[in-house]
């Protein structure tokens, strides 16, 4: 699993302006059962979304379709992490035998 941390580098104006192609981007990975969670992060200056992937190669391709980063809006950082302990919800997405 991957958390994918955006922080603003432009007013939340210009970011505001986006937000709609953002949030169709998200869509898409989330009917591909690769995003599991995304949010604003408090105070409002970046955002966080989990993701499921095999690689953090396969994460800096999906990042790079973000309109966000193709704008230069936010820097994205990227932290890796192995899951040892989940909701049993989660059972299904996680593949988990």
């Amino acid at each position: 699993m991957f958390i994918i941390s955006l922080t603003y580098i432009v007013p939340l104006e210009e970011l505001d302006e986006h937000m709609a192609a953002h949030v169709k981007y998200l869509k898409k990975y989330y009917k591909k059962n690769i995003f599991v969670a995304s949010g604003r992060k408090v105070p409002r200056e970046g955002g966080i979304i989990l993701a499921l992937a095999e690689s953090e190669e396969e994460v800096r391709k999906i990042i790079s379709e973000d309109p966000f980063f193709k704008l230069k809006l936010a820097a994205f950082e990227i932290i890796h992490f192995l899951t040892s302990q989940y909701h049993s919800d989660l059972k299904a997405l996680l593949k988990v035998k």
